[in-house]
């Protein structure tokens, strides 16, 4: 397989531990930029695990075979990778989602990189984790409509998903149920990791991995207030703010929670590869970075930018792109 290998549980914590003891002791040249560059965090390899669902090579072969999988869609032609392609940015690249029968969702397809660090999934972040997100969009009407007992029952026509899930979860009798469904399918999202990014380099101490325009977009982000819910190595606070977007009248969070405080309110989007996931907002009505900036600007930090300032910090935004995660797309039964 073309996918880097897995570590077992206590070397991926020792992985993360290393690379952020080396993140701190590195000894960087100084450029005059230290204080700016001290305000991010580097991207850890691997986001943290749950207790009771750590990484098996089983658990993310078996979960990539499932992103795949579109027999557990009602239709069977739709699977997780139809909105979350990996040749688009593992988005859609359309303003809002297309599922089931044609049918077009309110909110724009958030990427699943780098989603195994968000602290709250969906844009309402109705679900805490990847667990809680993976069996979401195979049971909502408008996306996959699959009832899910029988999209295991379609799952355990097949030999070797019988084998597969049997080998990913020895301990259970029954192992093609909707928990080990759910489990390995976060499993493998915790895999699609773009740590490796220019601005991932240049915190290490590589120097040359920003051009100066980019450093210049660096201080106007931080400058400017960006940084105060795009922080911490996803470049998101994992918090809900609220925003109306030009065309949309999503009431986002207030839909989960009933409260009028969270009213137009969504979760803070990571702003890794956020260069190559357009469009933007919840409605993805913003189509390119620069005008999703001019907004940002307006709507949340009730300024206007110049258009230098806009440029500078687009083009720092296009550094947090990051080398896409090696994947094998499955030959399925």
């Amino acid at each position: 397989m073309t996918r880097h290998a897995l570590v077992r549980p206590l070397a991926i914590a020792a992985a993360v531990s290393l690379s952020a003891t080396l993140a701190a002791t590195t000894v960087i040249a100084d450029d005059g930029l230290g204080d700016y560059r001290d305000r991010f965090e580097p991207l850890p390899h691997l986001p943290p695990i749950p207790a009771h669902n750590s990484l098996t090579d089983e658990k993310v072969e078996l979960g990539n075979m499932l992103f795949f999988e579109p027999r557990i869609s009602a239709s069977g032609v739709i699977s997780c990778a139809t909105c979350h392609n990996p040749a688009l940015g593992w988005s859609d690249r359309i303003p809002r989602a297309v599922g089931h029968d044609g049918q077009v969702g309110e909110r724009n397809t958030p990427t699943v990189l780098n989603s195994g660090f968000l602290e709250a999934q969906f844009w309402d972040g109705r679900e805490p984790d990847l667990e809680g997100q993976a069996l979401g969009p195979i049971e909502a009407d408008i996306e996959m409509a699959m009832d899910l007992d029988m999209a295991l029952e379609r799952l355990m026509e097949f030999e070797i998903y019988q084998e597969k899930f049997a080998e990913a979860y020895p301990e259970d009798d029954n192992p093609i149920n909707k928990d080990n469904l759910a489990k390995a399918l976060a499993s493998f999202q915790r895999t699609l990791n773009t740590p490796n990014s220019p601005f991932d380099r240049y915190l290490r101490g590589d120097m040359e991995a920003l051009n100066e325009q980019e450093k210049r977009g660096m201080q106007a982000f931080v400058d400017t207030g960006c940084i105060a819910c795009h922080s911490g190595p996803a470049l998101t606070d994992s918090n809900f703010w609220a925003i109306q977007v030009p065309g949309s009248t999503d009431v986002g969070r207030y839909e989960v929670t009933g409260d009028e405080a969270d009213m137009y309110k969504f979760r803070t989007p990571t702003l890794r590869n956020v260069g190559v996931t357009y469009p933007y907002m919840n409605n993805g009505a913003t189509e390119t970075l620069e005008e999703a900036v001019a907004i940002m600007g307006q709507e949340m930090l009730n300024r206007e930018f110049e258009d230098e300032t806009i440029a500078d910090i687009t083009a720092f935004l296009h550094t947090l792109t990051g080398k896409m995660p090696d994947f094998e797309v499955p030959a399925l039964p």
